[in-house]
């Protein structure tokens, strides 16, 4: 029974550090990898292009008719955006006004500010609803206005701005993916 209450009385009294396993030791087995993530990081946003800020499946269809796209700089009046791309779809191989424009860019909010302001300046007129701020040109400029009575459109969005002819067809544009 001596035994037994050595080896009990044993168990029970607290380890010292000299007998307490090493973090170092228990930390040294396999290495293990985060797992991966499905989100882009903004580095790795690929450029623009004009099928990129499109569904695909427009562009497929604008092929289809024979249509190319005419890639130009993105500009809002004097200031052009260099990391953003304005596409103007068609057939080239005749003259023709039937045409769709789409355009997108990235921006920070002094230059939307300013560009908004330049713009309003020229007789833009200005809309603010959940979407963002839409800045679209004097409806009396031109005829051929979308069904909504909007021309030519840009929408501000938080760090991005959008173009296309017609208010309507803005909700085609997305960021590049």
């Amino acid at each position: 029974m001596v035994i037994l209450a050595v080896i009990v009385l044993t168990a029970c009294t607290s380890t010292t550090p000299e007998s307490a396993p090493s973090v170092a030791a228990s930390a040294s087995g396999p290495a293990v990898d985060a797992p991966p993530t499905t989100a882009t990081p903004a580095s790795e946003t690929p450029d623009p292009t004009c099928e990129n800020i499109i569904p695909q499946a427009t562009a497929d269809d604008f092929k289809s008719l024979g249509w190319v796209s005419q890639q130009e700089p993105f500009r809002l009046g004097g200031t052009a955006l260099d990391e953003g791309i304005q596409c103007k779809w068609g057939d080239q191989r005749i003259a023709s006004d039937r045409v769709q424009i789409f355009g997108w860019a990235p921006i920070d909010a002094a230059t939307a500010a300013t560009a908004q302001k330049e713009l309003v300046a020229s007789g833009w007129k200005v809309e603010v609803d959940d979407n963002g701020t839409y800045v679209t040109e004097n409806p009396e400029w031109l005829g051929g206005r979308g069904v909504d009575g909007y021309g030519l459109t840009y929408l501000f969005g938080d760090g991005w701005v959008k173009l296309a002819d017609t208010r309507q067809s803005l909700i085609l544009v997305d960021a590049p993916r």
